[in-house]
């Protein structure tokens, strides 16, 4: 599952997520194949992006990403909470990963 700009969603695409308004009303439902009326119509309604099926795309290779991530938190070990913060951005990173 991968979330996209409406700019990016193309016909044929289907949506792992349903779309909801600001109210918790399904505006167009999971599954659903996207045509180019549909996303047309999602333009119109105020949605920035939805969830499509399919992989996620990742910029770059996990283990280049791991090490960004370390090098720029490498100064704050020690510091109060850091470690958990830490502990869940490195969660957070590998679980995008994983679904790849």
């Amino acid at each position: 599952m991968r979330k996209i700009s409406l700019d990016g969603l193309e016909p044929g695409m289907r949506l792992a997520k349903p779309v909801l308004n600001g109210n918790g009303m399904v505006l167009v439902s999971e599954d659903t194949e996207l045509t180019d009326l549909t996303i047309d119509k999602l333009k119109h309604m105020d949605v920035d992006s939805v969830y499509v099926q399919g992989p996620a795309e990742q910029a770059k290779p996990k283990e280049e990403m791991l090490h960004e991530f370390e090098e720029r938190f490498g100064n704050a070990e020690g510091a109060p909470y850091m470690d958990l913060i830490k502990k869940a951005v490195r969660e957070h990173i590998e679980g995008l990963y994983e679904q790849a």
